[in-house]
């Protein structure tokens, strides 16, 4: 498969690739014994097999790019991960299911804010922003079919984010799982209101390997989405809470936010992993 989706014409290719991740991943039997994941499908061992609405499991990973919120710009310098199962809800969108031994569909990984949150008196140090799922797992869904044709929303991810430091506390957020900040990412190029100008993210290469399909160099972007302000930062929110806004430039409407994720993403029948 790995040579006919290289040689295949634009449109062939892109029909092959949607194919072979939208479709064949209804080929499901429920009652295939379950096994230890093993050589290429050990990447999926938390996949939660044992559930049966689950079609496929897949498992990302975002190595670089940026996120800016209202004035502050965080790059991405360490690995965030995205795994877990796949069920289908029409045969082209598919929804998460978490995945097991505790794994976070979305891992809280802290990323450097740099020059921290100058201008706030007392808060000295390293200030951080972990982007942390906001919702159920099955408020994440992926369209196999838009991220390999650049064309609409690939993958929607609620997230919140929280801002780390002593002086802020351990509450201390931006969006909520009442009030999350939605970020339909597209591999596509995006439309946002001004002062934000369209940028565009990529499929990445395609791979195959034992029914595994891997999108290599893959760049997901949105920047249309809204930031809300913070809420619980500090020992006195409703004071602390003000001054932190007015640093980070929040809340910042549609077209004054940005996220970039480049990386890669695997995506596998179950059944292949069940039997492996």
């Amino acid at each position: 498969m790995e040579n006919q989706i290289r040689t295949a014409g634009p449109r062939k290719w892109v029909l092959a690739v949607a194919m072979t991740i939208a479709s064949s991943v209804l080929a499901l039997s429920a009652t295939s014994a379950l096994a230890a994941a093993t050589g290429p499908y050990e990447v999926f061992k938390n996949c939660p097999l044992s559930n049966p609405e689950v079609v496929a499991c897949t498992y990302a990973t975002t190595t670089s790019g940026e996120f800016i919120v209202g004035n502050k710009t965080v790059p991405i310098k360490h690995t965030v991960t995205l795994q877990g199962g796949l069920a289908t809800e029409n045969g082209t969108t598919f929804t998460f299911v978490a995945p097991t031994n505790g794994t976070e569909i979305l891992s809280k990984t802290p990323q450097t804010v740099p020059g921290g949150l100058i201008g706030i008196e007392g808060l000295g140090g390293e200030v951080t922003a972990t982007a942390e799922l906001a919702g159920p797992a099955s408020s994440v869904s992926l369209q196999p079919i838009n991220l390999v044709s650049a064309s609409g929303t690939a993958l929607t991810l609620p997230v919140k984010l929280k801002l780390g430091n002593p002086f802020l506390g351990n509450h201390c957020y931006a969006g909520s799982n009442a009030h999350p900040i939605v970020i339909n990412l597209t591999t596509g190029t995006t439309s946002p209101p001004p002062p934000n100008k369209p940028i565009s993210g990529k499929p990445g290469t395609v791979e195959e390997e034992e029914g595994i399909v891997t999108l290599n160099n893959n760049t997901l972007a949105n920047n249309s989405f809204a930031a809300p302000g913070v809420e619980g930062c500090g020992l006195i929110p409703f004071l602390v809470d003000p001054v932190v806004d007015l640093v980070l430039g929040v809340p910042a409407g549609e077209g004054h936010n940005t996220a970039v994720l480049n990386g890669a993403l695997k995506v596998v029948p179950a059944e292949l992993v069940r039997n492996h």
